[in-house]
């Protein structure tokens, strides 16, 4: 017979209590170590490197070594003797060192204390060339203010008359000084010939001739003569060698010109200048600021 089988007993589940945990008790922290003192020398030298950071003399050279980096990245490729002045919005030749602009009634009425006052590197303006008269008739607008006040700004000025080969040479060197009045520390004065006007080239030169001798006759200065390079290539080279001549030829690096020939060089007409509210002609001296002194009416 098969064993006898046992019913099975069932049991009780067995209910578990749950864990007690204890509180966990913290450690007392451990004391903290006892600061060492600062020395004193340390103290000092690290105010000492607080006062150079914080200087506006540091920051003044850090930020002016910035801009020449930041100058030296924006010429790169530029002719290093021609390049661009941002302030003045033109390019200058590096080679001057004393600078000047020319102006007229186009500019209008000028700021010159301001004009006085802009510089970037070592360019400012130093002379100014102010148009007085033209022909026979006409006097400039602005001149009796530009010649009044820009001399008050510390600019050396010079006045220019527009000469007409059409009209009478000595006529027009009278008409010149009855506007102008000629005085020590001013720049010689110049006469501005820039066309035939519609006469042969041996009749302006013969007009050319009487304003000169008559202006330097009454003021005993020899004048300058304003003129582009390719009229006086074409109409004044070996002529009237003996004067100082102030040329206008733009946007060069260089002037086309024996250096022993020429004054003054017109090499922009398109300068931003401030306090002056249109674009205005800018001029190089060939010679330093003792040449220029020595040039002036004494």
């Amino acid at each position: 017979m098969p064993p006898e089988k046992k019913a099975p007993i069932n049991k009780k589940p067995v209910t578990r209590k749950p864990a007690v945990r204890k509180p966990a008790v913290r450690k007392p922290a451990a004391s903290k170590k006892k600061q060492t003192k600062i020395p004193v020398q340390l103290k000092i030298a690290i105010a000492a490197v607080l006062l150079v950071l914080l200087s506006p003399l540091y920051y003044g050279y850090i930020l002016k070594g910035f801009v020449a980096t930041w100058r030296w990245v924006k010429d790169w490729g530029q002719d290093p003797n021609y390049r661009t002045y941002e302030s003045f919005n033109i390019k200058i030749p590096r080679k001057y060192t004393v600078h000047g602009i020319d102006v007229s009634y186009y500019q209008g009425k000028i700021n010159w204390p301001l004009v006085q006052s802009m510089k970037e590197d070592e360019v400012r303006i130093s002379f100014a060339f102010i148009k007085a008269t033209e022909g026979v008739m006409m006097v400039d607008p602005y001149f009796q203010r530009n010649w009044r006040e820009a001399p008050k700004s510390g600019i050396i000025c010079g006045a220019y008359h527009f000469f007409r080969p059409r009209k009478d040479g000595k006529t027009q060197a009278k008409f010149f000084l009855q506007v102008v009045n000629v005085e020590k520390g001013d720049l010689p004065p110049v006469v501005d010939i820039e066309s035939l006007d519609g006469v042969s080239p041996l009749k302006m030169r013969a007009e050319l001739a009487d304003f000169l001798n008559y202006v330097e006759l009454k003021t005993k200065v020899r004048p300058i003569i304003y003129t582009g390079l390719k009229f006086y290539e074409d109409y004044l080279d070996t002529h009237f060698s003996d004067y100082p001549l102030w040329i206008a030829h733009y946007y060069q690096p260089k002037l086309r010109l024996d250096n022993s020939r020429w004054k003054f060089w017109q090499h922009s007409d398109k300068a931003k200048i401030n306090g002056i509210g249109h674009v205005v002609d800018f001029n190089a001296f060939n010679g330093d600021s003792t040449a220029l002194s020595k040039l002036v009416i004494r």
